[in-house]
């Protein structure tokens, strides 16, 4: 047998089926393209419609006492880079969890690490209301991190171990407890309007310092994940065979557990708990690129930006006075493909 030099495969392993390289990269290019242009588009879309002139005037030859150039910079702009980063955070975490668990349903929100940051961060907000950023982020770290202890522990506890179906159970049962607790405390100490819109979701209140803090970590924990993939597509054919080719995997998945935590926990410190990005987005990648993650990653990426940023765009133009919170609507279209995923699972059993 013989290994390759970063010790994860061998002479005359292939990766999993890949779409033909040539119309992965004509889908990845007309997905930057498409997402480009949407991005332009939601700088103008909202309650103040803007001109797109105006709109390249604010961000060339700003003008401070300009109301509309104001709204581009320090509005519009902090959450259009908010459903960028969002967006591909959340696909990227949930294309990392279903290929290292195998799991067609492993998801962030559905395992239960948005709801476990959540908690943390209404924690903070109602015993440490003036604390600062940097503690909110990390704390969102950590309250990802002890949710998705408690989902894989319970899960683990049964004879037979974390099958599929367990995780998403314990992981049902974690998030809505975690969820409970915090609304509950969220009534009791009479801040629940504060923090009512965020708890649902939403990039209408990100701020240019919330982006300074929490880019330079999901930047990191993208590049690692893109790093990451050529594992990840050995430990998707299974421990033993990744084992057999060479792969540590529970170095691997060690790594990869901590990017999860990273992108999810920024995810959430920055929008809220958003679900169903990275249910969906991953099984449209391998649909359309097949299953080597070394391409479903990346454009994960690209996808799930795509579809955070048109999320925000539909929240403002379905109620512009009263706008719908994004975890609300991308709700509405997770629901859906979560039931049909379950078909399948029931199916296959």
């Amino acid at each position: 047998m013989t290994v390759f030099g970063d010790g994860t495969a061998q002479a005359g392993y292939r990766f999993p089926k890949s779409g033909c390289l040539p119309g992965s990269i004509c889908i990845m290019a007309g997905g930057l393209c498409l997402l480009i242009l949407v991005s332009i588009i939601s700088l103008f879309q909202g309650i103040i419609q803007v001109p797109v002139s105006v709109a390249g005037e604010a961000l060339l030859h700003f003008d401070p006492g300009s109301m509309q150039h104001l709204v581009i910079r320090e509005v519009r702009l902090p959450r259009m880079l908010a459903s960028l980063l969002t967006g591909a955070a959340l696909a990227v975490a949930g294309a990392l969890m279903q290929g290292i668990t195998r799991n067609p349903m492993a998801d962030s929100g559905l395992l239960g690490l948005n709801a476990g940051a959540a908690f943390a961060l209404s924690l903070c907000f109602t015993f440490y209301p003036g604390i600062s950023p940097v503690f909110i982020m990390l704390s969102s770290f950590l309250g990802a991190a002890v949710s998705a202890g408690l989902v894989y522990g319970i899960a683990a506890l049964p004879r037979g171990g974390a099958t599929p179906m367990r995780l998403v159970l314990a992981g049902a049962a974690v998030s809505a407890g975690l969820t409970a607790l915090g609304q509950g405390m969220a009534i009791y100490f009479g801040v629940a309007r504060d923090i009512l819109f965020w708890l649902t979701g939403g990039v209408a209140g990100v701020s240019w310092q919330q982006l300074h803090i929490l880019v330079p970590w999901i930047g990191i924990a993208l590049l690692a994940a893109i790093m990451l993939a050529r594992s990840v597509s050995l430990l998707s054919l299974g421990t033993e065979v990744a084992r057999g080719l060479g792969l540590r995997s529970g170095l691997v998945s060690l790594g990869v557990t901590l990017v999860v935590l990273i992108l999810a926990g920024a995810s959430v410190a920055m929008i809220g708990p958003v679900s169903f990005i990275g249910l969906i987005v991953p099984h449209l990648c391998r649909y359309l690129l097949g299953g080597d993650y070394r391409i479903i990653i990346p454009a994960s990426a690209v996808l799930g930006s795509l579809i955070l940023v048109v999320a925000d765009i539909g929240v403002r133009i379905l109620n512009p006075d009263f706008e719908i919170p994004i975890g609300a609507l991308t709700a509405l279209l997770g629901v859906p493909f979560f039931l049909y995923l379950v078909r399948q699972q029931r199916r296959a059993v």
